[in-house]
């Protein structure tokens, strides 16, 4: 592409990247205020939860084929302006089961937008991977912790939680304009030898070792955010402090989401950089364990470091792969099954919790867990290519008996 495309390119992915988070943890911080005022359910409020997980397993999947039949861009338009229109929509809605519609359709088009970027980034800047997915890992985290943080203070300034959530509407609106340009320039043409599907990812030891990478990355980041808070309020903090904590430790990502994926992209020795990374969860959970209110900011802060292996492992997406089509189904077969193997990590640890009425077996399990994450970070860290896992497949199966 121009320069001048290029810029255009980082825009849009910069904007697009802001606006991905919002849509499935906005609604957390203010959802009693939305099951007063819609009369949701448990059961409602439940699935409301746990949409996103459901969005990025059906719709994620979707993401690929859609793009090879559609076109990169234009999907990619197409799914920012679900987000729009579910954000903007479950602001104003007086009913319940609409409210949750919206959101599926919110969350739908995340879900399929972030799959997606991992193959954009492939597509326009395939020699500097490690620092243009910096650039958008980092939107993700300003995006999450800025919907962590500040859609209380935006529902007190704009009337209520309708205002707070219609906020983030506005904003994804302001997205769609780059996309507006950069969808006009598609081109699809047909792949040689026809798409890499999904299922075929999910034939290789690469896809499966990406997915469940990505799966136990992502267990451990829903357990923080879904359950940290609970924790530090049972050490005693505040329900403000232990919310603040949860907030520094999405907000240590900004950083280090800029500075980490350029570091691996460029290291012949990846190993180097995601051991380190996910080393500091341990740290962390003993910490926990052992003196959950003394240390809480620096267990938050090693807490923080050890999730940033999630924008380490989306370059290794890109990393994986040779063309974009490739890194499109490796991005959707890793995020998809990644995703659903995450849902059982909240699910299992409140259970744990509940059970045991205190966080020392939830924090052993979470502590057991972080030894498959090196294996498979040591694993992946060799050179492999997901093309050639492919051809290696096809010429086993076409070999004579």
């Amino acid at each position: 592409m121009s320069r001048r495309g290029g810029w255009l390119f980082l825009v849009g992915l910069v904007l697009l990247s802001f606006n991905l988070r919002p849509a499935a943890v906005s609604v957390g911080p203010v959802l009693a205020e939305v099951r007063d005022g819609l009369s949701l359910s448990a059961p409602e409020a439940s699935l409301l939860t746990t949409l996103p997980v459901l969005a990025f397993a059906v719709f994620g999947a979707l993401a690929p084929g859609a793009a090879a039949r559609g076109g990169l861009h234009r999907v990619t338009l197409v799914a920012l302006v679900a987000v729009v229109v579910g954000l903007a929509g479950r602001a104003v809605t007086g009913s319940g089961l609409v409210f949750l519609a919206l959101s599926l359709l919110a969350v739908a088009g995340m879900a399929m937008a972030n799959v997606l970027m991992p193959s954009l980034v492939k597509r326009h800047a395939p020699e500097r991977i490690g620092a243009v997915t910096a650039v958008y890992s980092t939107a993700l985290a300003i995006g999450l912790t800025s919907a962590l943080l500040l859609t209380v203070p935006l529902s007190e300034a704009l009337g209520g939680w309708r205002g707070g959530l219609g906020a983030w509407a506005v904003l994804a609106g302001l997205a769609l304009l780059p996309w507006l340009l950069l969808a006009r320039h598609d081109r699809v043409a047909p792949t040689p030898g026809g798409p890499i599907t999904v299922a075929q990812v999910a034939r290789t030891r690469l896809g499966l070792a990406m997915a469940a990478f990505f799966g136990v990355q992502s267990l451990h980041a829903y357990v923080m955010f879904g359950w940290f808070a609970q924790l530090w309020r049972d050490a005693g903090y505040s329900p403000a402090a232990a919310g603040a904590l949860v907030g520094l430790l999405a907000g240590v990502s900004i950083p280090l989401s800029w500075l980490l994926p350029p570091l691996l992209a460029r290291s012949h020795h990846q190993r180097r950089v995601l051991l380190p990374v996910i080393s500091c969860y341990p740290l962390a959970y003993v910490g926990l364990l052992v003196a959950p209110g003394a240390g809480a900011v620096l267990w938050a802060v090693l807490a923080g470091i050890g999730a940033c292996t999630f924008p380490l492992i989306l370059t290794l997406i890109g990393l994986r792969a040779r063309t974009a089509e490739g890194t499109a189904a490796l991005s959707a077969f890793t995020q998809s099954a990644g995703y659903l193997l995450a849902a059982a990590g909240p699910f299992v640890v409140g259970l744990l919790y509940d059970a045991t009425g205190e966080w020392t077996i939830p924090l052993t399990l979470l502590l057991v867990l972080v030894v498959p994450m090196l294996g498979l970070a040591t694993w992946l860290s060799g050179p492999r290519l997901l093309e050639d896992e492919l051809e290696q497949h096809a010429a086993r199966r076409s070999a004579p008996a």
